[in-house]
């Protein structure tokens, strides 16, 4: 049998108040979401002035980046490249940068979805998050 990394309820909360200190410090209004590897939603935060669909997006990113077990926006580049056929794929609703996995020991155990800012400055308030865990 192997043994299974899992985010605790500690250590979600360090991962948002994190990721929340740096979108506040670049005074940026977002939702950040955190899945456990399956996608199941452990922590949420829609920050005052982010945008109601942001609450949608974000954990959408973060459930693409647990299943498929990297970032979503490998999942918008293989779109924008022309396969788009792949809309299709099954339950990868949030297939746009700014969904990042969580990595411990080559193993996804959770990822983080963040939306509201740019794509790339989503992806840089979640990677502060993941920071914050030390792994």
């Amino acid at each position: 049998m192997k043994t299974k990394h899992v985010l605790t309820a500690e250590d979600v909360k360090k991962l948002l108040a994190a990721a929340e200190a740096e979108a506040v410090a670049n005074n940026w209004a977002v939702s950040i979401a955190v899945v456990d590897d399956g996608g199941h939603l452990l922590g949420m935060l829609r920050l005052d002035g982010a945008p109601p669909i942001s609450a949608h997006i974000a954990p959408a990113k973060a459930n693409t980046a647990a299943l498929g077990r990297r970032e979503s926006k490998v999942y918008e580049e293989i779109v924008n490249g022309g396969r788009a056929a792949f809309l299709s794929a099954p339950v990868l609703q949030g297939m746009l940068e700014g969904g990042v996995p969580v990595t411990v020991e080559g193993q996804v155990i959770a990822a983080v979805g963040v939306s509201g800012v740019k794509s790339n400055e989503d992806v840089q308030i979640a990677r502060a998050g993941i920071a914050a865990l030390g792994i």
